[in-house]
């Protein structure tokens, strides 16, 4: 039994002594695993120390890189407005000089006015006094000694008199003559408007001979569709890797030039990606148009104009008037105008707003009855704009009187914009006339969808409603068209009249 007692004591003792050294050996190992993780710690955030140093010493290398750039371009700005400051500097000392030289002109003109008036009073003082010694000494009536003086005095100061009046007279027309040619070419330097000669056709360049029979497809079904769609030509002919898109309407003409390098890009040419790569375009054409009033109202500095004028005033980019952009003729107009009032001390923001907008019509003449005089002053009463720039802008071609000095402003330099050498092209004018009005006969019957001029104005394709007209009408319609264009219009050869009725029905299987 004590032999039991002591074995389970000793058992009990080294069972202690052995959880004991257990305790210290663990405490031990965590003690070395706690210093190898402290260590790896330190070596990291020692690493990371490095990285973050070389990003910061790089960050700085770019910034300055960033800096040294802008500082140059900073520089070249400034290098570039001194330029222009001086040059506008030079400008005005110059003008002050002209200035200076009409003000001393005219005192000069005003001190000889004064020298005809004195010489005219000496002359009655001594009319005068002759009429009375000639009745003294010769005993003559008061009617006799008159004509005897008038006589002598007629004699005497006839020639001196018209050479003093004629001198003044060509004096005033030189000055007055050399201040007109200062006001119009201050006019003309100010005017720095880009023109371009706009024609009725656009050539696309093609990568190979193989896209032409992609554009024409299987028995000319694509060409066809194009055609009826944009209201354009297609002319393919033997020129090579190219094709000319024909239409004297330049909004019809660009969207069919932007679709068709769409689908020449895309390189899947059929109707139903004709007609999507169409609609595509006549969006962004939208969005070109309102680009084009929007940077037109800030080149001119003209607020305060509704959106929708805007639009308006963006489709004159794409309208020519006797081959002459019809927007860049209005911003040249506006500022001829500006700078005439502003010489003459009229209201120069009137004249050059009534400048811009004075063929605000020609953007809607093609839609709305009427000349576009009258349909500019609609469009400008319907969008909010002042009596004044309206009476300023609606005489410009004698329609209606000059009831103020701005409208008078803006008939003279619509005139110095048209009239320049090589600024229109009556042929080509007139040559888009024939062919709007090869259309406006079409569009006046009932039923009419659209219709377009092609061939040069050889051919009008005349696209009918199907719910409103049958195919019996189609034939009678033709004929009707054929026989009003004789009856109005004068041309050589024959024009062929081709209606198109065409019923289309689309349904979804889901």
């Amino acid at each position: 039994m004590d032999q039991i007692i002591i074995t389970f004591i000793g058992a009990t003792v080294a069972l202690i002594i052995g959880c004991i050294t257990g305790y210290y050996v663990r405490q031990s190992l965590a003690k070395k695993r706690a210093g190898s993780l402290e260590a790896k710690l330190v070596k990291k955030v020692q690493q990371t120390k490095e990285e973050t140093t070389e990003l910061l010493k790089t960050s700085e290398t770019k910034a300055a890189q960033i800096i040294e750039a802008a500082q140059k371009e900073i520089d070249q700005r400034r290098r570039e407005f001194l330029k222009a400051q001086q040059v506008l500097l030079d400008r005005e000392k110059l003008l002050e000089t002209k200035i200076a030289g009409f003000d001393k002109k005219e005192v000069e003109l005003e001190e000889k006015v004064e020298k005809l008036k004195t010489v005219k009073e000496n002359l009655e003082a001594l009319r005068q006094e002759a009429e009375t010694k000639l009745e003294k000494v010769a005993s003559l009536s008061r009617e006799d000694a008159k004509k005897e003086l008038l006589v002598l005095v007629e004699k005497d100061s006839e020639k001196d008199i018209l050479e003093r009046i004629k001198k003044l007279e060509q004096s005033g027309q030189d000055a007055l003559a050399v201040k007109a040619r200062e006001i119009v070419t201050l006019a003309i330097q100010k005017c720095a408007i880009n023109h371009t000669l706009e024609l009725s056709t656009t050539t696309i360049h093609l990568a190979s001979e193989d896209i032409k029979g992609r554009i024409i497809g299987k028995e000319g079904r694509n060409i066809k569709t194009f055609e009826k769609i944009t209201g354009v030509e297609v002319l393919i002919d033997d020129t090579p890797d190219s094709v000319v898109i024909s239409c004297f309407n330049p909004v019809r003409r660009q969207i069919a030039t932007m679709a068709l390098n769409k689908l020449i890009q895309d390189g899947r040419i059929q109707p139903a990606k004709i007609e999507e790569k169409v609609e595509e375009a006549k969006q962004e054409i939208s969005k070109v148009i309102k680009d084009a009033g929007e940077k037109t109202l800030y080149d001119m500095n003209i607020l305060g104009v509704q959106d929708k004028l805007v639009q308006i005033l963006g489709r004159l980019y794409y309208r020519t008037s006797y081959g002459q952009n019809v927007l860049q003729h209005s911003m040249e107009v506006a500022l001829i105008a500006e700078t005439i009032a502003e010489e003459i001390g009229a209201n120069a923001p009137i004249a050059k707003r009534a400048g811009l907008f004075h063929d605000i019509g020609k953007a809607l003449d093609q839609q709305m009855e009427g000349s576009h005089i009258e349909i500019g002053i609609k469009i400008l009463e319907k969008f909010g704009e002042k009596e004044e720039i309206i009476h300023a802008m609606r005489a410009h071609h004698g329609d209606y009187p000059v009831d103020s000095v701005e409208g008078a402003i803006v008939i003279v330099a619509d005139s110095i914009s048209a009239s320049r050498p090589g600024a229109r092209k009556d042929s080509i004018e007139n040559y888009l006339q024939r062919l709007k009005a090869l259309e406006d006969i079409a569009n006046k019957f009932e039923g009419i969808d659209r219709a377009y001029a092609i061939q040069a104005g050889r051919e009008i394709r005349v696209f009918v409603k199907a719910d409103k007209v049958d195919d019996l009408a189609v034939q009678k319609m033709a004929r009707q068209i054929a026989a009003n264009i004789e009856e109005e219009l004068k041309y050589p050869g024959e024009i062929k009249v081709t209606v198109i009725r065409e019923n289309r029905v689309v349904e979804y299987a889901r």
